[in-house]
């Protein structure tokens, strides 16, 4: 049974690249010190979602279930809801950015339609599907790039827009702390090692 579980949560993660080799410089400082962390970098990155992880687990199974659903890795899924809301604890009513996005994925009103309760599976459902929208934008974009690199460009377009994503390199610069990419690509890592 648990070499069943290993195989399908492989699987899941080959679909759109593993998360497990993509390289990661991880939390810039600015990131870092919404806990008031004395490290950065990937360290950050795991503190951070260690900091998240009791609230992540009441969403674990939802997470999981569309993970498999759209075959994108849980893991992936997790670390962006722990960038984007800490798992629920930076929202209002289900709200942050201003009352601009929604959910624990924070889907901006501005682009999209949010769809069901902040914290539902519904919601999660359409975050990950505008994550892998983004993905395969940048499959589109740079077909040359191999899946995982793929992969890491789609998590910065999912916060910044495809159009912001000009170089492997320097893919971050103009997101969120200017570390989107690499900060949640450690934190999914981190999860992956711990269950997701």
């Amino acid at each position: 049974m648990a070499a069943q579980v290993i195989l399908i949560m492989s699987v899941i993660a080959c679909a759109f690249g593993d998360i497990m080799n993509i390289d990661t410089t991880g939390a810039s400082a600015q990131t870092a010190r919404q806990d008031a962390l004395k490290v950065t970098g990937v360290a950050a990155s795991n503190k951070l979602a260690e900091n998240d992880l009791k609230r992540m687990d009441q969403y674990k199974s939802i997470i999981i279930k569309v993970g498999k659903a759209n075959q994108m890795d849980p893991a992936v899924i997790a670390a962006i809801i722990s960038r984007e809301s800490r798992a629920g604890a930076a929202l209002v009513n289900g709200w942050g950015d201003n009352g601009n996005a929604m959910g624990l994925m924070q889907i901006d009103k501005r682009y999209h339609k949010p769809s069901g309760a902040w914290n539902s599976e519904t919601h999660i459902t359409q975050g990950t599907q505008i994550l892998i929208s983004a993905v395969g934008a940048i499959q589109k974009k740079f077909p040359s790039w191999s899946r995982d690199r793929q992969l890491k460009g789609g998590i910065s377009a999912y916060n910044a827009g495809v159009g912001n994503v000009r170089t492997y390199e320097k893919m971050d610069i103009g997101t969120t702390g200017n570390d989107y990419a690499n900060d949640v690509v450690a934190r999914a890592q981190w999860y992956k090692r711990h269950g997701y």
